[in-house]
């Protein structure tokens, strides 16, 4: 259900794009309203100001907005939802979650669920311009979600590509773990790093800005390495190019410990069709948004970053990603977001 008609470009071969509504509220912090409240409950108590988007509104970095999206769900008893930024959201460092009313998660809607959807937006790195219609995250959603053993993923490889790597093996260790590309072939440049102090982006200007005002291109060097500066924002490339079948669909787990103090990926899902070669994707490389915590941490080429879980869909998509559906990343390598011009 949606306050005004879903438009045919918000559907994905997955999911479905939700849109801001007229109005973004300024918070004091981000919060989830708990099992026995409202959004709206809480909105009473920590908006600071109210924004009207329907002529457009600056959102600055480093505050903390709720808009209520023009979309909302009537799920079914065996029906849940779960939500992630869009990619370019991901790449302007813009941390966006769903709401839902009484819940205790972000992302996520339960089985069941009637009412509306609320969007958290945290403008990281870069002051943003927002209006009314703009399309910062997805929903999809789900009777079941299983979870394939590395047995199993290891199978679904072997019959159907699912990364490619130069030595063709693959690292399992609860998904398929991905690693960073530290020495490109046909680029001397490894990584981009956000200036600070940049211009406000305006979320709907599409190839336009140029990138020198906002990143730093980060040269290879002969030791294949990175060091990450807590607090700073990177774009770099996975060494591995990723395809995701037809019929499944896949997503990075954006933060792990266990291989490091750092974020990943803020918006690491995975339409079926990415990277397939039917679909015009083959050699589509995952692009990480990464931000180091707490202390300096170096990267070396191949190193292990993260990990992909892939999911079995209940059919295949009448239309893949890439293929007939408008794609901007698709057959990627390292990348900025589409609002700027190519380097």
């Amino acid at each position: 259900m949606a306050d005004n008609e879903i438009e045919k470009e918000q559907i994905q071969p997955s999911s479905l794009d939700l849109r801001l509504g007229a109005v973004a509220y300024r918070v004091q912090a981000s919060f989830l309203p708990g099992a026995d409240k409202s959004v709206v409950d809480i909105l009473n108590d920590l908006t600071m100001h109210k924004m009207d988007l329907r002529s457009g509104a600056v959102l600055e970095k480093g505050c903390v907005y709720i808009v209520p999206l023009q979309e909302r769900l009537s799920l079914p008893e065996d029906v849940s939802a779960i939500s992630n930024p869009k990619s370019s959201t991901g790449r302007l460092d813009v941390f966006t979650r769903m709401i839902v009313d009484k819940a205790t998660l972000f992302d996520a809607a339960p089985a069941g669920y009637e009412g509306p959807l609320y969007a958290e937006i945290v403008p990281c790195t870069f002051s943003i311009l927002a209006r009314m219609g703009d399309r910062l995250s997805q929903v999809r959603l789900c009777r079941t979600r299983y979870v394939y053993s590395d047995a199993e993923l290891e199978a679904i490889h072997k019959a159907t590509p699912l990364v490619g790597v130069d030595d063709e093996t693959i690292h399992l260790d609860r998904g398929i773990g991905f690693s960073v590309d530290l020495a490109p072939r046909g680029s001397d440049i490894i990584a981009y790093r956000a200036r600070p102090h940049a211009p406000v982006i305006d979320l709907r200007k599409i190839n336009h800005y140029d990138p020198n005002d906002f990143w730093e291109p980060i040269p290879s060097n002969k030791a294949h390495r990175l060091i990450l500066s807590p607090g700073d924002f990177y774009i770099l490339a996975s060494r591995e190019a990723v395809a995701v079948p037809p019929d499944y669909a896949a997503e990075m787990v954006a933060y792990d410990t266990l291989v490091g103090e750092f974020r990943a990926h803020y918006a690491g899902f995975f339409d079926p069709g990415f990277g397939w070669a039917s679909a015009g994707g083959q050699g589509s490389k995952a692009v990480l948004e990464v931000r180091s915590h707490d202390a300096p941490f170096l990267m070396e080429h191949g190193q292990i970053v993260g990990r992909l879980m892939y999911e079995k869909l209940v059919g295949q998509p009448s239309e893949l990603y890439g293929a007939t559906i408008k794609s901007n990343y698709q057959k990627q390598q390292l990348k900025l977001g589409k609002q700027f011009k190519d380097w």
